[in-house]
């Protein structure tokens, strides 16, 4: 477990009702509506030195709306906190990325907050409707199931690497500044699966995302390195490297034969833990920018 989980665990211990909390979402069955929240903060998230006030702006929201989609709702609405050292110039370029993403994802914006800090904070909480789909869960991978992705994995990591060894322009790097998302078929998933399917995105990695799904439902997770879909040469990448928001998914094989566009990469089993080509690899937490 790392330190996140263990901090997690705690406040989990100290909720009086911690039902809501074990997905990325919390799901309000009563109302149809899921919700996340998520900050990305200067210097862990992202680098002034890398990212300008737009892209931040759209990335941060991506993070957010990422969470929604991969939860199997539609996100509708959002709201920004943003702290720091901000100005005209930077207020105007920000919304002009938040306006960008609006209409990208037909989205709004219903309020938030400004205030002023020493470090560049941006908190976002998302709200999106599942009325009339089927919801996410860690929990709903079974055996035979099959492990699926959307997307490409470890372009974000290497994005970062090239950016602090100066390269400022290419593939990864404009890959690590503007995730792709993947609305459509994660609608499709939600709408179309008849069993429960356990679905997340990559923020954390591959590997990440398969040893939470494999221990909150208790299934062994094989995968074949060679199925991934990636671009970069770097294993660890591949594997480790986050903030991909790629989606993995657990579905049934009769699901997965009916839905176009995923990729099939392993299969679910019984046991525990997660192997790349029937080797077992330990958990290894992604960190996000080090400065």
């Amino acid at each position: 477990m790392n330190k996140e989980f263990k901090l997690l665990s705690i406040i989990s211990e100290k909720l009086s009702n911690p039902n809501y909390l074990g997905d990325d979402c919390a799901y309000l069955n009563e109302y149809k509506i899921a919700i996340s929240s998520d900050s990305l903060i200067e210097d862990v998230h992202f680098s002034l030195q890398f990212m300008n006030p737009y892209e931040i702006a759209r990335k941060a929201l991506l993070v957010n709306i990422s969470d929604i989609l991969a939860s199997g709702a539609k996100p509708k609405y959002l709201t920004i906190n943003l702290s720091g050292k901000l100005n005209e110039k930077f207020i105007n370029d920000f919304y002009n990325g938040v306006n960008s993403i609006e209409k990208e994802f037909n989205v709004n914006i219903i309020g938030g907050d400004i205030t002023k800090s020493d470090k560049l904070m941006v908190a976002i909480t998302a709200i999106g409707s599942y009325k009339d789909r089927k919801i996410s869960s860690r929990k709903n991978a079974k055996c035979n199931y099959v492990v699926a992705t959307v997307g490409e994995f470890g372009s974000s990591a290497q994005g970062l690497e090239d950016l602090i060894n100066g390269v400022s322009d290419n593939y990864f790097t404009n890959y690590h500044k503007n995730p792709k998302l993947y609305p459509k078929l994660a609608s499709k998933i939600a709408k179309e699966t008849e069993q429960p399917y356990a679905m997340m995105d990559s923020s954390d990695g591959l590997i990440d995302c398969l040893y939470q799904i494999s221990s909150k439902s208790n299934v062994k997770i094989n995968i074949d390195y060679s199925k991934i879909p990636h671009k970069t040469t770097n294993k660890e990448f591949v594997l480790h490297g986050g903030e991909d928001y790629s989606l993995i998914i657990c579905l049934s094989e009769d699901d997965f034969n009916k839905i176009n566009g995923l990729i099939k990469i392993g299969i679910c089993s019984k046991g525990q833990g997660v192997f790349v080509d029937n080797k077992k690899i330990d958990y290894k937490a992604y960190e996000h920018f080090k400065n």
